[in-house]
C-alpha cells in the first residue's frame, strides 16, 4: 500500500485524475497495468476508484446504486449486497443516498470500487468524512486489501498520523514535482537524529561523548542531544565514566517531520530541477479470494 502525500495544491488529485483518464497531462504517460484506462477492456473489475463522495443520484437507495453499477459493467446483480456488507452499509442498503452522511457517502464510493473486485484501488482521501471509529475501521480494511488480497492500494491523504500507521511506502510531491519515494521505514529511519539522554553530571558526558568522535548538545536540564554515535556506544562511554543516566532514547524522525522538510526545500528549490519516474508498485499474485 502506497501513500500518495504532497502539500494542497501540489497536484494529487490532478494525478490521480490522470491515471484515471479523467484529465489530459501536460505530458508523459499515466498507465495502470501498463495501459492506459481508456484502454482497459473492463476497467471496473481492474482498478477501483474512490475521487469523491458526491456523484450519486440523491433519489436511489445505496443498494439500487450498486446495482446501476453492476447492469453497466456487466456484473452480478448480487455483488451490490456484497459490497455494502463489506462496507458496513447492509442495514441502510434501502435508504436513500440524500439521506447519507458525508461518512457514510465515502464508505458507498468505496463499495463502487469494490463491486468490480480489482486488483487495484485508487483512492483520494477516503478517511474524509469518517469517524475515529470509522477510520481505524478503514485503515484496517484497506491494509486487508493489500496484504491479504493482493492488492495494489494508492491511497492519497493530508492526514499524515493515519498515513504513518497504514501505508508501506509512500510517494511525496510538491509543486507538481516528485520529491521523495520509497519504503515508509527509511524514510522515516533515514539521518543522524541522534541519541536523547539525561544525565546527572550531562558536561562531564558531553566532554567524554567528543572525545569519542561524537558531537553533544546540550539541552538543559542535564539532557544532551548526541550525534554521532548510537546508543550503546553512548551508554559504553557513561559507563566508563560512572556517569549515572536516567533516561536514553534513539530519537527518529515522524513522518509529518520529513514530510516538511521535503516540502519546504522542493518549493524553495529550483523549478528545473530533474523529475524522476514514479514507479507504482504492482499488485501481488494471489490464489483466489475476492477483494
Amino acid at each position: 500500500m502506497t501513500g500518495y502525500l504532497g502539500p494542497n495544491g501540489a497536484g494529487k488529485t490532478t494525478t490521480l485524475r490522470c491515471l484515471l483518464g479523467l484529465v489530459a497531462a501536460d505530458g508523459g504517460t499515466a498507465l495502470v497495468n501498463g495501459h492506459r484506462y481508456a484502454e482497459l477492456d473492463h476497467p471496473l473489475t481492474e482498478v477501483g476508484a474512490v475521487l469523491e463522495a458526491t456523484n450519486f443520484h440523491p433519489g436511489r437507495s445505496a443498494r439500487n446504486h450498486l446495482r446501476v453499477m453492476c447492469t453497466a459493467a456487466g456484473l452480478p446483480a448480487d455483488r451490490a449486497d456484497d459490497a455494502l456488507a463489506q462496507v458496513g452499509l447492509a442495514d441502510v442498503a434501502n435508504k436513500r443516498v440524500a439521506g447519507f452522511s458525508l461518512g457514510m457517502r465515502q464508505r458507498l464510493a468505496l463499495a463502487t470500487a469494490l463491486i468490480g473486485r480489482p486488483k487495484v484501488f485508487i483512492l483520494d482521501e477516503p478517511a474524509n468524512g469518517l469517524d475515529p471509529a470509522g477510520i481505524q475501521w478503514l485503515r484496517g480494511f484497506l491494509r486487508h486489501l493489500a496484504h491479504e488480497k493482493g492488492a495494489a492500494v494508492l491511497v492519497s491523504s493530508h492526514v499524515l498520523s493515519e498515513v504513518e500507521q497504514t501505508v508501506d511506502n509512500v510517494v511525496i510531491i510538491a509543486g507538481g514535482r516528485l520529491v521523495h519515494q520509497g519504503a515508509l521505514a527509511d524514510l522515516t529511519a533515514n539521518g543522524d537524529h541522534g541519541v536523547r539522554v539525561r544525565a546527572d553530571e550531562d558536561e562531564k558526558l558531553a566532554a567524554a561523548v567528543e572525545r569519542e568522535g561524537g558531537r553533544a548538545e546540550r539541552l538543559g536540564d542535564g539532557v544532551l542531544r548526541v550525534r554521532g554515535l548510537d546508543r550503546e556506544a553512548v551508554g559504553r562511554i557513561a559507563l566508563d565514566e560512572r556517569i549515572l543516566v536516567s533516561e536514553m532514547v534513539q530519537e527518529r524522525s515522524d513522518l509529518q517531520k520529513v514530510f516538511l522538510e521535503l516540502t519546504g526545500s522542493a518549493q524553495n528549490g529550483s523549478a528545473g530541477e530533474p523529475r524522476p519516474q514514479v514507479e507504482w508498485p504492482q499488485p501481488r499474485s494471489t490464489s483466489g479470494g475476492d477483494a
